[in-house]
């Protein structure tokens, strides 16, 4: 059984295109289960787990969820930073833009920051001044103001691996038909399938393993001693994300009366959810435990929903 969960949580890209869409805007749980992001898990060049599938990222995540909902918008990204802040700053007379992936470690007014750590972080852009740029971000600063070139260096996202290009942004959203919430989710299905059985057309890096065998791995790393460095992601991001992304796939798929599937993916929650006690405990024997019941769940999820 799934209780739904309502709280804070590191939503951001489906948070932001919730801003953006506005009125319209469906559920976040639904936004986030178009993405695809709760069906799998991978372990990216054999050193950082994380409980997304094998090969995706948000920006391919993005891409299916606007499609999905029948929107459109323009993408743009690229050029030096003086030509990417006109550009926002002439998208931003026409309404709010998604700016992103930027630097979660750069963004000045969260405390900690100062200091690029390479994790992808998304926010919503309402102006740009002279001086400094307004912004709706939804790890909670409504308003929040940065200087300019802090914003840059954020945007600018080096240390980010899956961006190809720096200064990406979306704006002109645009509804090209009304497609209600459960008929996307319905449509979402075959990729969500696709993402459990591990996509060959996506380029990974070497060493990146998904599903079971990211989870059995990930849990003889546990054994071995987590990397500090993975520890930290996992302790604040990982496993919080990884549990409410398959909380919200089971409630998605509960509504559309795929009870068996549901069940799966609601066990998954309480799995992933589980570890975030022997993550910050250090407790690792707990952890690689975990994962080894979590690591055949991924094909019984694909079963399940796996209709043909």
């Amino acid at each position: 059984m799934s209780i739904p969960y309502v709280g804070s949580g590191p939503y951001c890209y489906a948070n932001s295109l919730a801003m953006l869409l506005g009125a319209e805007a469906p559920s976040t749980a639904v936004i986030e289960v178009l993405t695809g992001s709760p069906y799998g898990m991978q372990l990216i060049s054999g050193r950082l787990p994380l409980f997304d599938p094998f090969g995706w990222d948000p920006e391919i995540g993005l891409e299916a969820a606007i499609d999905l909902l029948g929107w459109t918008c323009e993408r743009a990204h690229g050029g030096s930073a003086g030509a990417a802040l006109e550009r926002l700053r002439r998208a931003c007379q026409d309404g709010p833009v998604l700016a992103g992936p930027l630097d979660l470690g750069l963004l000045a007014y969260q405390p900690g920051s100062g200091k690029a750590i390479g994790a992808d972080h998304y926010l919503v852009v309402l102006e740009v001044g002279d001086d400094t740029v307004l912004v709706h971000d939804p790890q909670g600063y409504p308003y929040a103001t940065l200087p300019i070139g802090a914003f840059v260096e954020s945007w600018r996202g080096e240390l980010i691996s899956y961006l190809e290009q720096p200064f990406a942004m979306r704006s002109g959203f645009a509804r090209r038909v009304w497609v209600a919430p459960d008929e996307a989710l319905r449509r979402s299905l075959p990729a969500g399938l696709a993402w459990l059985a591990g996509r060959t057309d996506l380029a990974v890096s070497t060493g990146t393993l998904g599903q079971a065998e990211a989870a059995e791995r990930t849990a003889e790393l546990a054994e071995e001693g987590l990397n500090a460095e993975v520890r930290a992601v996992w302790q604040a991001f990982a496993v919080r994300v990884g549990a409410r992304r398959s909380n919200d796939l089971a409630a998605c798929l509960s509504a559309l009366g795929l009870d068996a599937g549901a069940a799966v993916a609601a066990e998954q929650a309480r799995i992933v959810g589980g570890l975030q006690g022997p993550v910050v405990s250090g407790d690792d024997a707990a952890l690689a435990a975990g994962l080894r019941r979590l690591a055949p769940t991924y094909e019984r999820l694909r079963s399940a929903l796996d209709t043909r």
